[in-house]
């Protein structure tokens, strides 16, 4: 696989599956993982909402440099397909993108309103991938592409 076909394999995964496992650590470096909804937006890019009194959103603070990990569920070994990526955790500060996120977000997990609240007392946060590993072994077993991403602009 090419770096063209590689990314169209992980955008391909990132929208079809609703749930990531963030890795952070704390001032200490004791590692810490959470399972989270997420929205895929452009260039890679997740999102979530999430209180910022949560142990991941206080590591991000203090350390946005973070891991995330997608996969398709399986119980059979010859169909694990996923990617794990390392990158940075930002809060989002734009409203604007906040209203799309947050709208595509309601959409995507059929939310309606309800949510609406919580969504507000929430923060956005934004994870940007700067090194990606796709695996999938419904290719052959163990088969798996890496590809680094150069930093992004700063970002709102």
């Amino acid at each position: 696989m090419n770096k063209k076909e590689t990314v169209s394999a992980v955008e391909g995964l990132l929208r079809s599956q609703s749930t990531l496992t963030l890795c952070t650590a704390d001032a200490d470096g004791r590692p810490h993982a959470a399972p989270l909804f997420y929205w895929a937006g452009d260039d890679l890019q997740l999102f979530w909402f999430s209180s910022p009194a949560s142990i991941h959103s206080r590591n991000i603070a203090f350390e946005p440099r973070a891991a995330v990990a997608v996969y398709v569920p399986t119980e059979d070994w010859k169909e694990i397909c996923g990617v794990q990526m390392r990158g940075v955790v930002s809060k989002v500060t734009d409203r604007a993108l906040r209203r799309e996120v947050s709208r595509a977000y309601r959409d995507r997990f059929r939310l309606g309103n309800v949510f609406r609240v919580a969504i507000a007392k929430s923060a956005l946060y934004r994870f940007c991938p700067e090194w990606i590993r796709y695996l999938d072994n419904t290719k052959h077993f163990g088969f798996k592409v890496e590809i680094t991403i150069p930093p992004a602009v700063e970002q709102k």
